[in-house]
């Protein structure tokens, strides 16, 4: 236990002193969306964390918080993360999708154009274009499986986070608030499946970091192990954390009680590949 605190202490202390650039925000559709969501007052941007140069490894994450379809929790599952990334090297680009209202194909769009964006970045921002990963929580993390199975060419990530994430759309199992923000009340059996993310693995599928709580009571937990057997079946490289307790939304929140053991977790992961 003592040397778990000493490690982390270390790693607070790393945080502290890296992330040289700060909170750069560009556009994602500065000559419109290929969607229309209907809200002219919602548009799609992405704030960019860059390491100091001389710390970048090249690696990179696009980051989608959650918040049902209908809201971001930006902060604790998005910005706030950035210095922990940062003090690892790695690029930390937070997504602010649009809401889809009923508009499926919004959120995707946007999520599929930050990757993008960030592989036409990659020699300014000192990124390796091999090495663009997704991040996402709760309904991000719909979105974030979404790309990581359904998306093609310069729009693929290479890896994906995915943290309580939203994976089915079938009734039951699936967050219903999330499913009828994304696909409306009365969705056909095709887009259920299309969204159904666990259906959507291939053998090509990027390899993947979950993590959830035991009793989450917002998203069953049946969504990440369905993803996660998925993954297995196509011999796909994927590390599935369940703690004891936490529920939902935890994020980056040190009340979360193995908010260390997860830091080191995806730390290690990460160091992995």
């Amino acid at each position: 236990m003592k040397k778990v605190c000493f490690v982390c202490m270390l790693m607070i202390a790393a945080v502290a002193a890296s992330a040289q650039t700060k909170g750069l925000q560009v556009n994602l559709w500065p000559s419109g969306a290929p969607t229309d969501n209907g809200d002219v007052a919602d548009t799609a941007r992405v704030v960019v964390f860059l390491p100091a140069a001389e710390r970048a490894t090249g690696r990179a994450i696009v980051v989608c918080p959650g918040g049902g379809y209908t809201h971001l929790a930006f902060e604790k599952e998005g910005t706030r993360w950035a210095d922990v990334f940062n003090s690892m090297g790695i690029a930390v680009v937070v997504l602010k999708y649009r809401m889809p209202h009923g508009r499926w194909q919004v959120p995707q769009e946007d999520a599929k154009e930050a990757v993008r964006l960030v592989r036409r970045h990659a020699q300014q921002w000192h990124v390796n274009a091999d090495d663009v990963g997704i991040m996402g929580f709760s309904a991000g993390g719909h979105l974030a499986s979404t790309v990581a199975t359904q998306a093609e060419g310069d729009a693929r990530p290479n890896f994906q986070l995915l943290f309580y994430p939203v994976i089915t759309m079938e009734e039951g199992v699936t967050h219903q608030g999330s499913r009828e923000n994304l696909l409306g009340k009365s969705p056909t059996e095709e887009l259920v499946a299309r969204f159904s993310n666990e259906r959507q693995v291939t053998n090509d599928t990027p390899r993947a970091f979950i993590v959830l709580a035991d009793d989450d009571r917002a998203v069953p937990p049946a969504n990440a192990i369905r993803y996660y057997q998925a993954l297995q079946q196509h011999r796909v490289p994927a590390a599935l954390h369940v703690y004891p307790r936490g529920g939902h939304g935890f994020g980056i929140n040190e009340s979360f009680p193995w908010h260390a053991e997860m830091l080191m977790e995806i730390k290690a992961w990460l160091h992995s590949f």
